[in-house]
């Protein structure tokens, strides 16, 4: 097992910071935390579960990703810069919906009542200045998930976060292709549990009528794979730039506008803690417990924005015998205590109870809350829904207060460190949802987050230890697979205009016979491109049996542009 261990990308990423800045950089003064996106590559994680659906471990995805992440870390290193932060806030409309609308209800009514919507839309933007007025770079959080690019997608793509990104690095850095420029804007996750941005709701694709029902369930055909969500886009690649410009451009208003400054010390508290087995306080006579990870049977089913397979149901509260028979004979019947914990769940999965070849969840799990000034990033290990993430906010403005830092900005950043799958509320657990079913350490899970949050909150506010005044300038190189070239006739020399990062060109790459496979470079040339001589180039690898790794690169024909 720890073989397997020593390749996860967070604890790789750990260890070759100490192993160049010592104990400069540390696990309780690091997050890592995923922008999200449904597709990218996979076989970077260390449990069972997820080396199933990204067919193994794939060392090379691990150290692609441990390699751009250390670069990043190194060059923000070497160009830290002083300078000043700026908070604003604001509500982006029109761009989410709640995709399980019947989980949410199922909160208390005065509960939702102090709230307008039943997603958050409010957006967070940290403006980065240095003190000579450069501008150095931006950070936000907003609820939403990226999967404007559907299930049905091939290709690698940031969506629409990404997307979002893309537009106001463009924009800051001119001159610069995507990803090199001194200006980095970065988009987080916030509590986007049960947001999605396919704001046309669920359809049944065979009859195109709604399916907006507990279950996801399309009645003509009887099944709930046919019940998907789409965007406001003519299809996936239109949805993710629409949505994607309305998060950029939300941002771009917010990063002008911002005129709060930030100020005080930067703090951090960590804290280990085994999540199948905490006991919460519930109330002054009452406790709870965790619970070992098991996933129900409403995960398999999957959401609206990309349904499960084999025609599991959400909302699904029995287990079936068929299921129940095959998981007992190839897995393991979950245990009494299992299934007494995590009721009301019907469970598919027990994984906390399942161990071969590796353990196929995380069991040990790591907490974390980092403060600059007024500002306090909670890194949130999964996905919290919306009213979770409500919670975890209020909890953690109270304690603070409590410790008489009033006046904190609670910052909550999604997926961070380790990956829990996600957090519904007690209430909403008990509907059994995908997002109830996929919250693995039972019904009290958001307690015992809430009250291990809430300790490192009053760490933070009784005993200050600050690691750094200074800002870290963050942006990061890496290799194309392609770039879309115009011939200067000044100097006579082909000059790079897009690469494999830019949102109007696509890379696709097809395996083919033993010997070969195929690939193929698309530019979807924009409407303002400057008419010229272009050519696309081809950069790959080959390799033949027993014969090391060779780079080579091919050339397109040349071409006008009028």
């Amino acid at each position: 097992m720890e073989s397997i261990i020593n390749y996860a990308w967070s604890s790789q990423v750990l260890k070759q910071l100490k192993q160049k800045y010592g104990d400069l950089y540390r696990r309780d003064n690091v997050i890592l935390s995923a922008t999200h996106t449904h597709s990218g590559p996979a076989g970077y994680f260390q449990n069972t579960i997820f080396l199933i659906t990204g067919k193994g471990l794939i060392k090379s995805s691990i150290n692609a990703i441990v390699r751009g992440i250390l670069k990043s870390i190194e060059v923000a290193h070497e160009n830290m810069i002083k300078g000043r932060i700026f908070i604003n806030k604001g509500l982006l409309e029109n761009s989410q919906i709640n995709r399980s609308p019947f989980s949410y209800l199922h909160n208390p009514e005065p509960e939702r009542l102090r709230y307008s919507s039943n997603t958050d839309k409010e957006m967070v933007v940290l403006k980065m200045v240095a003190d000579n007025g450069q501008e150095i770079g931006m950070l936000s959080w907003f609820a939403i998930h990226p999967v404007s690019m559907n299930n049905s997608n091939t290709l690698t793509s940031s969506d629409n976060v990404g997307y979002a990104a893309s537009l106001l690095e463009q924009e800051k850095n001119k001159g610069y292709l995507p990803g090199k420029g001194p200006y980095v804007a970065a988009f987080a996750s916030a509590n986007l549990g049960d947001v999605s941005p396919n704001i046309k709701g669920p359809h049944c694709i065979n009859t195109g009528g709604s399916c907006e029902n507990l279950y996801n369930y399309c009645p003509v055909g009887g099944v709930s794979i046919m019940c998907i969500a789409t965007g406001p886009g003519k299809d996936m690649f239109e949805s993710t730039g629409i949505i994607g410009r309305a998060i950029y451009l939300k941002a771009k208003e917010l990063y002008q506008a911002a005129s709060e400054e930030i100020n005080g010390p930067i703090s951090s508290a960590h804290q280990w803690v085994d999540m199948s087995n905490v006991t919460v306080q519930l109330n002054a006579t009452h406790t709870g417990k965790t619970c070992k990870p098991a996933l129900g049977y409403s995960f398999a089913a999957g959401t609206m924005d990309g349904p499960g397979m084999l025609n599991f149901t959400q909302g699904t509260m029995e287990g079936n015998p068929f299921w129940d028979a095959i998981r007992d004979s190839i897995l393991v019947k979950p245990s009494n205590e299992t299934q007494e914990c995590h009721r009301p769940k019907p469970i598919l999965l027990p994984t906390g109870e399942l161990s071969r070849p590796y353990p196929w969840h995380p069991n040990i799990i790591d907490i974390q809350i980092v403060t600059i000034g007024s500002a306090a990033i909670v890194a949130l290990p999964g996905e919290f829904t919306t009213m979770s993430g409500r919670r975890v906010r209020e909890a953690l403005k109270r304690e603070f207060e409590t410790h008489g830092k009033s006046g904190m900005n609670i910052l909550l950043s999604g997926l961070c460190n380790v990956y829990t799958h996600y957090i519904a509320t007690y209430e909403e657990y008990q509907v059994q949802r995908y997002e109830g079913a996929s919250t693995i350490f039972g019904p009290h899970s958001l307690s015992a987050y809430i009250q291990l949050f809430r300790g490192l909150a009053k760490a933070i506010a009784t005993v200050i230890k600050s690691f750094s005044d200074q800002l870290h300038h963050f942006f990061q190189t890496t290799f194309t697979f392609l770039t879309v070239e115009k011939y200067d006739n000044t100097s006579q020399s082909w000059q790079v205009v897009q690469e494999d990062a830019s949102w109007d060109t696509r890379f696709i790459w097809q395996k083919g016979s033993l010997k070969y496979s195929t690939a193929i470079i698309e530019w979807h040339i924009p409407k303002n491109t400057e008419p010229g001589t272009y050519r696309l180039q081809y950069f790959g690898h080959s390799k033949e049996f027993l014969k090391p790794v060779l780079a080579f690169n091919g050339s397109s024909s040349v071409f006008e542009v009028y």
